[in-house]
């Protein structure tokens, strides 16, 4: 399910070439914070990867609501 959660993500991730730097900047639409850089597409690509997966057991371990992706969500209840 996570898998299919992060996968799902990513293929929301938008890329831009970066002008005045050489290299590409990667950012997930929805997902507040989740942003990478890298001197190569497939760089950024992986680092983004990293930030969305550190961003979303941050997010389940805080229990913030997370966003759906394509219609795959993540549900995090409170456990008291």
């Amino acid at each position: 399910m996570i898998q299919e959660y992060l996968h799902k993500a990513m293929q929301a991730a938008n890329y831009e070439i970066l002008e005045d730097e050489e290299g590409f900047y990667g950012s997930i639409s929805g997902a507040n914070g989740v942003w990478a850089t890298g001197n190569t597409l497939e760089e950024c690509r992986q680092e983004l990867l990293e930030v969305l997966e550190e961003w979303v057991l941050i997010g389940v371990a805080m229990g913030h609501q997370l966003p759906e992706f394509d219609g795959v969500s993540l549900k995090v209840e409170s456990v008291r």
